[in-house]
């Protein structure tokens, strides 16, 4: 006979959609948008040097510090949209977002002075977002395992246009400057915006759920789902701090490498050409678009365990290029670091979506997105820093280090409690 204090329930009432009308189809539809509305915002900023001596700027100084505006500007805004998404509605945020950074693509592309084109990158900063405002609209119509694989699924969009945005840009840079493409390329956040304006308006609240239950596993991994003493079914605030953390650190440990990994290969492999440099440089990402869906199915029950494993990764293959000196080495530590990139971005969609349920979306992702952009700027001064006083082999060293504390503090937590569990059973009281 079954109590409403049954200590287990049916695990489907735990992951389902909140509403039928998001389908697949949409879900692709909402990725494939931020797909091509990313191209110039990751395909540009790599050809500054080339874009600035046309401003004015020579020696292309100021290449440094406008690559990061728009992530500075983006993180500040980020959790003021995610809250107003909330409030007004998510389809509207996600439209604005994409008009917004057409706007900024226009201005910059037909910018005439560093100072105008420094504008543009901050309005692109501010009224972009385009990231956070997909998850948001994801988030407040879909949950648990359906929720986990969008967010998956959108990070490999982002990790798509990584690799394919620059080459696209190189390629056509006989026939058109990378400063006119930026206005070339504002056609695509407009097509997205009129994509996306076909798409259902999801709920802008969760119906309270009948019994507040959460998800655990066993040692196997085999699922279980327990009562637990949260009424309203939200995570506890120690486990959004813990992802915000362990956002920073991903972010953090993974950018630091990329400003300055092609002067290292070229410091290494003299003679290496600029196709050779790019392929290594995507090799990471590449391994992300090819594994992330077997590997959202191995570790959704145990997200720890995979983030665990994916800093220990990143950390061995940072390590590596400390020591790398041939293209054989070189893509044997670029493919454990991918290793590393997919479990941990996998790991964190899952503990995301799981943080996701009875929370309001768009403020979640938007704050998401902020630590996010935090960990990206803090990685590119430190790279800057580090180059500097070093030379190109101190960021790799330096994501090392910030990996290994990470490693330690998400396994030392559940050290404790092992102990305690088999000294309970050596010595029962």
């Amino acid at each position: 006979m079954k109590t409403a204090t049954s200590p287990r329930v049916d695990a489907s009432a735990v992951e389902t959609k909140v509403r039928p009308d998001i389908g697949r189809r949409q879900v692709y539809a909402v990725a494939g948008c931020y797909f091509v509305a990313s191209f110039a915002a990751l395909g540009l900023p790599p050809y500054l040097t080339e874009i600035l001596p046309e401003l004015g700027d020579g020696a292309a100084r100021w290449a440094g510090l406008l690559y990061i505006v728009p992530t500075i500007f983006g993180a500040i805004g980020a959790p003021l949209w995610g809250r107003l998404a909330d409030r007004f509605g998510r389809k509207r945020l996600l439209l604005r977002a994409q008009l917004g950074l057409a706007a900024a693509f226009l201005l910059a592309g037909w910018a005439d002075s560093i100072g105008t084109f420094a504008t543009a990158l901050v309005i692109q900063g501010v009224l972009g977002g385009t990231f956070a405002a997909s998850n948001g609209y994801l988030g407040a119509a879909l949950e648990g395992r359906a929720l986990s694989r969008a967010l998956t699924l959108m990070q490999g969009s982002a990790r798509a246009a990584l690799v394919c945005a620059p080459i696209v840009v190189g390629s056509l840079t006989p026939w058109l400057s990378p400063h006119r493409q930026y206005a070339l390329l504002a056609v695509l956040p407009l097509a997205a915006a009129a994509m996306l304006a076909a798409l259902p308006e999801p709920p802008r609240s969760r119906p309270a759920p009948p019994q507040a239950t959460t998800a655990e596993a066993e040692a196997d991994g085999t699922p279980v789902v327990e009562a637990t003493a949260e009424p309203s079914g939200r995570a506890p605030a120690a486990s959004l701090r813990a992802l915000y953390a362990i956002e920073f650190a991903f972010v953090f440990s993974t950018v630091i490498s990329f400003p300055y990994l092609i002067a290292l290969i070229k410091e290494r492999i003299p003679g290496t050409g600029p196709m050779v440099s790019g392929i290594l440089f995507a090799l990471p990402h590449m391994c992300y678009l090819i594994a992330a869906i077997p590997v959202h199915s191995l570790f959704r029950g145990r997200p720890r365990l995979g983030i665990a494993l994916g800093f220990g990764c990143i950390a061995l293959g940072l390590a590596g290029h400390g020591f790398a000196d041939s293209l054989t080495s070189f893509v044997a530590v670029r493919l454990v670091l991918g290793a590393g990139l997919t479990l941990g971005l996998v790991c964190m969609s899952v503990l995301a979506a799981d943080c996701a349920k009875g929370r309001a979306p768009g403020g979640l992702f938007g704050s998401i997105e902020f630590f996010s952009k935090a960990g990206a700027v803090a990685a590119g001064v430190a790279a800057a820093a580090g180059n500097d006083w070093f030379g190109p082999t101190a960021p790799v060293l330096t994501g090392t280090a910030i990996a290994l504390v990470t490693v330690l503090a998400t396994a030392l937590p559940r050290l404790p409690r092992t102990l305690r569990t088999r000294r309970s059973l050596r010595c029962p009281r």
